[in-house]
């Protein structure tokens, strides 16, 4: 009898895998069973090939070879994680393996991931498709009592082989171009220059920003103020004359109650999460990024299985879920979770109108908590604090609606007319789930001027006197610079006014710029590009990013694009538009981007050039700012030297309490602190030692901070190759 190969993305995947199919026997690269053998790739385990594959011409970086337009693409094993894919591909090959089940991730890129590798190991094989939203083992065994016809998915793969093959004609031709022509290291992209025209845009709008002085106009009566306003609603005057001439009409005059108005309102729970959501509320809270989020959530659905898939952009669960909804809660009816799941499970059937829209899932669910039991002990503080975003907003979303009554006074005195709020909380709702911990975001929040307030018992038509009136001053604020949050959003719903609306409308439904399982790597790329940096939690364009907004072509710093790309791609994994068709546009595409980099006027500068010579090619180096300090770097691509001026560290000042730099090299290292306190690294040992810790464990410290300092933009494939080694290291 014939065996199944299990293709896995991971090992940590595959393992999991194998436990539920009864595989317990350890091989080289697999685990093989009675009836299974789960193996796995390491991420890509294959990629489309570089430039100088097709033509050793391409070797050397120059305009003259621009455009590439390879007739055929190639498959190439990716050198690094090689020995995996000859694992694999024996296994293919075995005479007693007779089907093939993907196991990837169920998603675009998953796909892509498995197929390519069974391309290029020439396997044929009948195949059927694994497709689960979450790692429990009863998500497992459901999955293999319910595979697919892999050809159900071939359409996908195929979108997904247009998005690779496209962003290589374009991302790879506009990067040599950019490059050769500016002689600067250089990158441009369909997903990653729009994200950065957008940083720039903002920087811009900041810097030409003029603030105006304004002026209101607020009454107290005794246990309440009212706010001035006009017959359009606005409280705010830029003339302080019309203000003063309000305090005037009102001088000895008596108000009256001309109005009260009283109105229910229910403000329904937030939808639960999709990845973009939850790294936006992540990096509010916790100030983590992005990728941080995505890579804490990996762990909760694959180590721990205790929160379903999630690179998901649905916000929303399928009708087939609620009957899992108990049991879910059901796991998490512990500690200060225990009330509010129990209170949720009292009230039969669960409310679940605000959770369940089939329409609005397309791939994956919300990101909810899985039916597995939970052993809070095993997770690290920042697993605890993304689970628990999780879990409060999968009871939020299955309680109640707020419930408040508001009320609103319209206040006369002689002409002039005031107004004041307030709220009476009628039912909580969902807004217990966060207790005093939950920040209210409610739709008049961003109303600086009347702001919500106790009122006293008051009646239409009682008279009441003003205890005393002025004007208040403040001033217009520029919009705020980009945060990671504020960025993702932004990246989510990229349109703006020039756009068409039927532009408008494509990226809101194709998820705007990037995916939510991409994005956070993009905005990685940008920092390790040294286009944008940090500034506390706000992100700034560097000189090198505004500069190259200047100069790229026009048309690829719209986020129209990739409206227009993931337009058609969503075409082609329904089996609506033909990959060819769209493969052939980017190769036309890519030639007319290439001659207008070469046509354009546009000069790059480096700013930021220092007076010391690179020690390998002997250029002056750049001083640029990474995500762990400053740096130089070699402005040769081909030379990619680079060393560290300073690293951010963890440590904290004794004076101050704030993270300390480290700064110069080899003995001389030392602790800066901006307060002024200064230590050498002998002295800090010391003092480290003094509190617990050993020399060796400082060492580890420095040693490791030195190596994120040296690999700021360290792929997902690297990582995955550390674990896959971690994994293997006995066999």
């Amino acid at each position: 009898m014939g065996k199944s190969l299990v293709l896995a993305e991971k090992p940590s995947v595959a393992k999991e895998i194998a436990k539920v199919l009864g595989c317990r026997q350890n091989g080289q690269g697999c685990i093989t069973g009675e009836r299974y053998i789960v193996t796995w790739a390491l991420g890509h385990l294959v990629t489309l090939a570089d430039p100088e594959s097709y033509n050793k011409e391409y070797k050397q970086w120059s305009l003259e070879q621009l455009p590439m337009l390879p007739k055929k693409m190639k498959l190439v094993v990716i050198k690094e994680t090689s020995k995996q894919f000859n694992v694999v591909q024996s296994l293919l090959k075995r005479a007693d393996i007779t089907e093939i089940i993907i196991a990837t991730d169920a998603g675009r890129e998953g796909e892509l991931v498995a197929r390519w590798i069974l391309m290029k190991a020439g396997c044929s094989k009948p195949m059927k498709r694994l497709w689960i939203s979450s790692q429990t083992d009863k998500a497992v065994r459901e999955g293999f009592k319910n595979l697919k016809p892999a050809a159900d998915y071939y359409n996908l793969f195929l979108s997904a082989v247009s998005r690779a093959e496209a962003d290589w004609l374009v991302g790879l031709n506009v990067t040599r171009a950019l490059t050769c022509k500016h002689s600067a290291g250089l990158s441009a992209g369909r997903v990653q220059t729009p994200t950065l025209a957008m940083i720039v845009a903002r920087e811009q709008e900041i810097k030409n920003f003029v603030p105006k002085e304004y002026y209101t106009v607020k009454a107290k009566f005794g246990s309440f103020s009212a706010v001035w306003m006009n017959g359009k609603g606005s409280s705010r005057m830029f003339d302080r004359a019309a203000a003063e001439a309000i305090l005037q009409n009102i001088e000895g005059k008596q108000a009256v109650v001309t109005e009260i108005n009283k109105q229910y309102k229910h403000k329904a729970p937030p939808a639960a999460y999709d990845l973009t959501e939850l790294q936006r509320d992540a990096n509010r809270k916790y100030a983590y990024s992005a990728k941080q989020t995505l890579s804490l959530m990996q762990s909760l659905y694959e180590r721990h299985k205790l929160l379903t898939y999630p690179r998901t952009d649905s916000r929303y669960i399928t009708d087939d879920i609620v009957a899992t909804l108990p049991e879910r809660l059901k796991s998490v009816a512990f500690g200060s979770y225990k009330e509010a799941a129990s209170a949720i499970l009292k009230n039969r059937p669960l409310s679940v109108k605000y959770l369940v829209d089939n329409s609005k899932v397309s791939d994956h669910h919300a990101i909810i908590p899985t039916e597995e039991p939970v052993y809070i002990s095993n997770l690290t503080p920042e697993e605890r604090n993304i689970y628990d975003l999780v879990v409060r907003r999968f009871f939020a979303v299955l309680s109640p609606a707020f419930e408040y009554e508001e009320t609103k006074l319209a206040i006369s005195a002689g002409k002039e007319n005031f107004f004041a709020k307030g709220k009476i909380i009628k039912t909580p709702g969902w807004k217990s789930v966060y207790g005093q911990t939950f920040t209210d975001d409610d739709e008049d929040s961003n109303d600086n001027d009347m702001k919500e307030q106790a009122l006293p018992q008051i009646r239409q038509g009682d008279k009441l006197d003003i205890k005393s009136c002025g004007i208040e001053t403040g001033k217009t604020k520029p919009p705020a610079r980009y945060n990671e949050a504020t960025l993702l959003t932004a990246m989510e719903n990229p349109g703006n006014t020039e756009m068409s609306s039927e532009m408008r409308s494509i990226l809101k439904t194709t998820s705007g710029l990037g995916t939510p399982a991409t994005r956070a790597d993009i905005i990685e790329k940008l920092f390790s590009s040294f286009y944008i940096e940090r500034s506390g939690k706000d992100i700034l364009p560097t000189s090198k990013g505004m500069q190259l907004i200047d100069i790229v072509p026009p048309d690829l710093k719209s986020a129209e694009l990739t409206g227009k790309w993931e337009q058609e791609l969503s075409l082609i994994s329904r089996g609506m538009a033909k990959s060819d068709k769209f493969v052939e546009q980017m190769r036309q595409y890519s030639s007319k981007l290439v001659s207008s980099v070469i046509a354009s006027d546009a000069k790059y500068v480096h700013d930021n050039v220092t007076r010391q010579k690179c020690p390998e090619c002997d250029k002056f180096l750049l001083e640029v700012k990474g995500k762990k300090g400053l740096m130089r770097i070699c402005p040769d691509r081909e030379c990619g030297y680079r060393e560290s001026i300073s690293v951010e560290t963890n440590s904290r000042c004794p004076n101050c309490h704030k993270k300390l730099e480290l700064r110069g090299e080899g003995e001389k290292r030392m602790f800066v602190c901006i307060c002024g306190h200064r230590e050498r690294l002998s002295d800090f040992e010391k003092r480290r030692a003094a509190a617990g810790a050993n020399k060796n464990d400082v060492r580890k410290y420095m040693d490791s901070q030195n190596r994120q300092n040296m690999n700021p933009g360290q792929s997902a494939l690297a990582d995955q190759l550390a674990k896959w080694k971690e994994i293997n290291k006995g066999d």
